[in-house]
């Protein structure tokens, strides 16, 4: 009988992480640059609420100054707007993040572009895209890259691996497939990308080596559609109604995990997965931002 996979604990690959951010902060504060995150948030929707929280609290653990910018929901578009031209302007700021959704009234795609790419910590400004896909310097989406920093963390290198991708979204389906596609020493994969309209899902997540659920569906992934011994990377945070639990709901991903554990060499457990490696890389974006103002400031 196959043993059961190896949990990938993001939280410990996380933490080793941000040991490093953490000593690249405190040598950019000696020489005089503090690295600053501003975090915008518009409205109460109570999850970008804890996760704005979470951000903040993981700024002070690591030595980055963190401006939290609370704003109604009904601020307009065009002072949301002026706000990020003052941020952009914002000597004390590298990295600008306006933490999504935002309110219908406002234009999801103006706000990001008009972010300065020097400035995009989030990676989501066409011109990191576009400089990220042409294999350019760039700052990386935060997702993708804490999935690819997992996949190092157990000596997993995509090259020559099948990997496939079950979900195509801006920020994470469609950037991950690319950068497990580069020629460079994060990628060099074979990529199938798959989603909700894809016939006969299962036919390829068999034949995934590297298999990585992000299409946002519960425990859409079972043990019958995972080849022996694949690495299974979770991304997905579903709200399942669970009458045991005193808040009426528990936290599922996309994966059964329980039993895709028994066929898989590893897995990542939801929560404690990728989730604490989307804000690892927040700070990480924000501290290599840091750096290259500090370098043109004293060129």
């Amino acid at each position: 009988m196959a043993m059961a996979a190896e949990i990938i604990d993001g939280k410990q690959v996380a933490a080793n992480l941000r040991q490093d951010i953490a000593r690249k902060s405190g040598l950019l504060a000696e020489a005089g640059t503090v690295p600053g995150l501003a975090v915008v948030l518009v409205g109460e929707d109570p999850a970008s609420t804890s996760y704005v929280t979470a951000k903040e609290r993981a700024c002070e653990e690591n030595g980055i100054y963190s401006r939290d910018i609370r704003l109604d929901a009904g601020t307009s578009e065009e002072d949301l707007l002026s706000l990020i031209d003052e941020l952009n302007a914002d000597e004390a700021i590298h990295g600008i993040l306006v933490q999504l959704p935002l309110p219908d009234h406002i234009d999801t795609d103006k706000v990001i572009e008009r972010i300065s790419p020097l400035k995009d910590v989030d990676g989501f400004h066409p011109v990191s895209l576009g400089n990220m896909m042409l294999g350019r310097e760039a700052f990386l989406p935060c997702t993708p890259h804490g999935v690819i920093q997992l996949l190092k963390s157990i000596g997993m290198d995509p090259a020559g691996r099948h990997c496939v991708i079950v979900g195509r979204s801006n920020i994470v389906g469609k950037p991950l497939a690319n950068l497990l596609l580069q020629k460079s020493d994060l990628g060099n994969a074979t990529v199938t990308v798959c989603h909700s309209r894809t016939p006969d899902l299962a036919f390829h997540t068999r034949q995934a080596d590297i298999l990585i659920a992000a299409v946002g569906i519960a425990e859409i992934i079972t043990a019958d559609m995972v080849k022996e011994d694949a690495v299974v990377i979770d991304v997905g945070v579903n709200r399942v109604n669970d009458a045991s639990r005193k808040c009426g709901y528990r936290l599922a991903g996309d994966v059964a995990f329980e039993s895709v554990r028994e066929k898989a060499s590893h897995i990542t457990p939801v929560p404690g997965g990728v989730g604490p490696m989307t804000i690892t890389m927040l700070l990480w974006n924000t501290v290599r931002s840091a750096e290259k103002h500090h370098e043109a400031k004293n060129a």
